[in-house]
């Protein structure tokens, strides 16, 4: 399951993790955030140890939304070794993700 990442925990979970991080900027009120859902949560089963996923909720953690420029939801940022290295935004196909991710694990 896809973890829960929030102002509190997001600079041990995120930017210390040595691990590609995978994060979806997403709102309870945002239906293209709740379409892609079941993509995020499928791609945290199938990358489970190998990449770090997560969401955060933009409603409840504004500071982070702020700090990484989110104007648009769903966002989804690519985080590896501290710093963003790449972002989706918008409603997108599986693969899509999985592209990103593969490019930035190696």
């Amino acid at each position: 399951m896809a973890k829960e990442f929030n102002d509190n925990n997001f600079q041990t979970e995120v930017l210390s993790s040595e691990k590609l991080s995978m994060i979806d900027f997403w709102a309870e009120w945002c239906g293209p955030c709740r379409a892609i859902g079941p993509i995020v949560e499928e791609i945290s089963k199938e990358y489970e140890g190998k990449v770090n996923v997560g969401k955060v909720n933009v409603d409840h953690n504004p500071e982070l939304s702020i700090n990484y420029g989110i104007t648009s939801i769903p966002a989804i940022l690519f985080i590896k070794d501290g710093k963003v290295v790449d972002k989706l935004v918008g409603a997108q196909p599986k693969g899509n993700f999985l592209k990103k991710i593969e490019a930035h694990m190696a």
